[in-house]
C-alpha cells in the first residue's frame, strides 16, 4: 500500500472597505487571489493569513470559511476564506511581481488561470453555506 500524497492549500478572498478585491500577480499564473500550501502543523486559516502577508504585504482577518475546491486528479484541496484587510499595503514581494486592490468586476476579469475566477465568485456569494467543488 502506497503512502497517500495530498496537498492542502489555503487562499484568501480579501475585500476592502471600498468593495475592492486584493489580487497578486505571480510569474506563472498571472493575477490571482493570495494563497499557498498549508505547512505541516499549520491551521488552514492561519496559512491563508500567512500567505496573504507573504505575497501581498497585507495583514488580514478571516471573516468566514467559504468552502473547498478539490482537484481530484492532482490530489490538491484548496480551502477558501473571505477576509478583510487590517493592516499593511499591497506591495510586490519575493513571491509576487505586484499586488493591488481592484474593483471587483475588473478584478474578476483579470483572473484567467484555470477556475480561480470561479473560486472567487463562489466566495463572494453572500449568505451561501460552505461549498465543496470537485474537478
Amino acid at each position: 500500500m502506497s503512502k497517500a500524497k495530498h496537498f492542502v492549500s489555503a487562499a484568501a478572498i480579501v475585500v476592502n472597505e471600498h468593495e475592492e478585491l486584493l489580487l497578486i500577480r505571480g510569474p506563472e499564473r498571472g493575477w490571482e487571489m493570495p494563497g499557498g500550501v498549508v505547512e505541516e502543523g499549520e491551521a488552514m486559516s492561519k496559512a491563508a493569513i500567512r500567505e496573504t502577508k507573504e505575497e501581498s504585504g497585507v495583514d488580514i482577518e478571516i471573516v468566514r470559511f467559504c468552502g473547498i475546491f478539490q482537484n481530484v486528479e492532482a490530489s490538491i484541496c484548496n480551502a477558501l476564506f473571505l477576509a478583510k484587510p487590517v493592516g499593511g499595503s499591497p506591495i510586490p514581494t519575493s513571491e509576487s511581481l505586484e499586488s493591488g486592490y481592484f474593483p471587483i468586476q475588473q478584478a474578476l476579469e483579470m483572473v484567467t488561470f484555470l477556475n480561480f475566477r470561479q473560486r472567487i465568485e463562489a466566495c463572494l456569494q453572500i449568505g451561501e453555506t460552505p461549498f465543496y467543488v470537485e474537478f
